[in-house]
Formats: structure tokens, C-alpha cells, sequence
């Protein structure tokens, strides 16, 4: 794996993180003091969506230490959002179907920045936690029939 190159893993994880951030705001009151980001259940699910798979632990901890280190993403105390940078660059990409995003934004990845390395490691039980979540989560809940709720007048 060429370490100087984008790879498609990279740009899997950060149109997940576009997307996923962009799905999320609404859930944020204003006066929350929460920053704005999506926590990494958020990321895996979107991820999930894109690709069928969820990533694992190692292809999001370098994903991420690439995408923090070119200064497209951020990561605060468990929150993952798209930086300026990062925002610009999803609005210039060329735009194509859904099913083509990933590549059209490792192209872009590729033509506008040089992948960088920060110091963010994610450990084994966050990774295993985050996709607790995501799978208690995408249980869907049982069906009510409307005779149990009927009122008893």
C-alpha cells in the first residue's frame, strides 16, 4: 500500500464521516454544548450503508490518522467532524451517483491534498463498543399490533 497515496479505504471513511455528520445535525439542540460530530457508531453505521461491511479497527485508525493529519477531519474527546477543509472539498468534488462517491472523492483526495499522518490511535474496545452500538441500534424493535393498544373505556 503505497502510504503517500489515498487509498480507497481513506475515502470510504470520509464520505461515511460527510455523510454521517450531515445526517447527524439534527439530533443537536442549540443550546447542547456537545460539539457538533458524530460519534464512531455513527461513522460505522454510515459506513455499513456505503459498503456493506462495517471497517475494522485498523483501516478507521489510518483512515483517520490520514484525513486528521491533511487537516480534513478533526477528532475531539470521541467526536469526528469535517473540518473547513474538509467541507470544502466535499462541495468541489466532481458528483456522480452514490454508488460512485468513494471513488470520485479518492480522486479528488488525490488531486487536492497529500495524506498525512497524526498521532490518533483507536483502541480495540472502543472499535468493539462502537459496534455494539451500531448493532443494538440497527435491531429493528418489534411491531405492536394495534388491538393491544386498543382503549379500555
Amino acid at each position: 500500500m503505497g502510504e503517500r497515496q489515498w487509498q480507497w479505504t481513506d475515502a470510504w471513511i470520509f464520505v461515511s464521516l460527510v455523510i454521517a455528520n450531515g445526517a447527524g445535525r439534527h439530533r443537536r439542540a442549540a443550546s447542547s454544548r456537545r460539539p457538533l460530530g458524530v460519534r464512531l457508531a455513527d461513522v460505522l453505521s454510515t459506513a455499513d450503508h456505503l459498503n456493506r461491511a462495517l471497517p475494522e479497527r485498523q483501516e478507521v485508525e489510518v483512515a483517520i490518522r490520514r484525513l486528521v493529519g491533511s487537516g480534513l477531519v478533526s477528532v475531539t474527546d470521541g467526536w469526528f467532524r469535517i473540518t473547513p477543509d474538509g467541507e470544502r472539498l466535499w462541495r468541489t468534488r466532481p458528483h456522480a451517483g452514490l454508488a460512485t462517491t468513494v471513488d470520485t472523492v479518492q480522486g479528488a483526495l488525490s488531486r487536492q491534498h497529500a495524506p498525512g499522518d497524526a498521532d490518533w490511535h483507536l483502541d480495540e474496545a472502543e472499535h468493539a463498543a462502537a459496534v455494539q452500538e451500531y448493532a443494538v441500534r440497527s435491531i429493528p424493535s418489534p411491531r405492536r399490533s394495534p388491538k393491544n393498544h386498543a382503549r379500555r373505556d
